[in-house]
């Protein structure tokens, strides 16, 4: 048993929707949280500048001393969590890839779009997502440069963003999908709009509540868990020196 913090990072803001889901699921743990929005969005940058920030972003939560990491950022993710993986063997390392999977098996070959940034959907690793479901589900990407960049601006409702939503999604709304999945962390802040756009039949996922699960099965596994029945703390850090980043980070973990 273990009562060292979990650490958990993203490229900015986004992964709040992650630690909440985890925090929920795991509220004795203690957690630090790292988000690298001097350097966001990872969505538009190259896999070797993605894969930096990561290194860096782990080697600040280990210099925390923390017990696992999660990498709440799926362009993170896809890009940086083998290799990770393969620098840190005696750490568990959790990441999180667009909820596909539910979304597919939700309804009967039903058509599904994913929001995601251009790098998450043009990797590999989407690639043989989609592939391997196209049988079930009709799939449509949808890159979203820029939409990340709201979230960071404490963005997320009123008549810009829905504009800019709307332009994004018609093309797939006009294919009427059955589902959204929502493959990039800072977009459950914008949910409402998106849900508000789309209109109440379609039925959005994303892969929050999956990360909390397999986080605690690993957890266990390592008999990592803590012995605490106490609420467990939550420290938040930014690469941002603007005072308002963290601020924002309080009030979007207590939204």
């Amino acid at each position: 048993m273990d009562t060292r913090s979990i650490g958990v990072f993203d490229s900015g803001l986004g992964g709040i929707s992650v630690l909440r889901d985890i925090v929920e699921l795991m509220p004795c743990e203690n957690y630090i949280y790292f988000g690298d929005s001097a350097h966001a969005p990872y969505g538009t940058k190259t896999r070797e500048a993605i894969l930096e920030r990561s290194e860096q972003c782990t080697n600040f939560l280990l210099a925390k001393d923390v017990k696992a990491i999660v990498i709440a950022c799926n362009t993170a993710t896809s890009v940086a969590a083998s290799t990770l993986r393969q620098q840190y063997p005696s750490i568990p390392i959790i990441g999180i890839e667009p909820a596909l999977k539910p979304a597919v098996l939700w309804k009967e070959h039903d058509k599904v779009a994913v929001m995601a940034t251009p790098a998450t959907l043009a990797l590999p690793k989407f690639h043989e997502l989609m592939k391997h479901y196209s049988k079930e589900s009709d799939i449509y990407p949808v890159p979203c440069p820029g939409l990340a960049d709201y979230v960071e601006r404490g963005i997320f409702d009123g008549e810009e963003i829905t504009e800019f939503l709307k332009g994004l999604l018609a093309p797939s709304l006009e294919k009427h999908v059955d589902a959204i999945v929502l493959g990039c962390t800072h977009y459950p802040f914008v949910e409402k709009v998106i849900q508000r756009i789309a209109g109440p039949d379609v039925k959005i996922f994303n892969g929050a509540h999956g990360t909390a699960l397999e986080l605690q099965r690993r957890l266990r596994i390592a008999e990592l868990l803590t012995p605490s029945i106490e609420k467990g703390s939550v420290e938040f850090y930014s690469s941002s020196t603007n005072p308002e980043t963290i601020k924002l980070c309080h009030q979007l973990f207590e939204a």
